[in-house]
């Protein structure tokens, strides 16, 4: 097995959507997800991208990915914020999670970065394992809020 850790390119687009679906599948979410390839590949390789990954190819086959974004603290300054980390059921347990989340965390020094934030699902257990293997800090004590409307007003 022949793994590279790279970034992403533009080509990888569909196959990174496909592996988006099977994560809103395991989270029991698929109806969640209504980005566009289209949109997609312009948020992450248009004149102002907004986020960034690294894959993990595994014989010139993505098994998984790392999609990040810049978060703005203003306590803290610029921090990485990690949305999706991402390894196909198959590959799962091979080392991959592992491979992508330090090829993250060399990333945050090479950017100075003031760290790196994400979330887990409480009942991701084999996810929140392994974020605790990196002694990972877990904040119970935030709300998650969010509003998907944007023609919402009060």
């Amino acid at each position: 097995m022949n793994i590279e850790i790279r970034r992403a390119v533009e080509e990888d687009c569909p196959r990174l959507l496909e592996l988006v679906r099977e994560l809103a599948d395991y989270e029991r979410a698929h109806h969640e997800v209504i980005v566009t390839l289209q949109h997609f590949i312009d948020s992450g390789f248009g004149p102002h991208p907004v986020w960034w990954a690294f894959v993990a190819d595994i014989d010139g086959k993505v098994e998984g990915f790392a999609l990040y974004y810049i978060r703005y603290s203003t306590w803290k300054g610029q921090r990485m914020y990690l949305e999706d980390l991402i390894v196909t059921e198959k590959m799962r347990g091979k080392g991959l999670g592992k491979l992508l989340f330090d090829r993250l965390l060399i990333e945050v020094k090479e950017k100075n970065f003031q760290g790196m934030a994400w979330q887990v699902l409480d009942w991701n257990e084999p996810a929140i394992n392994f974020y605790k293997k990196y002694k990972a800090a877990f904040d119970a004590g935030w709300i998650n809020c969010a509003i998907d409307n944007p023609d919402f007003r009060p």
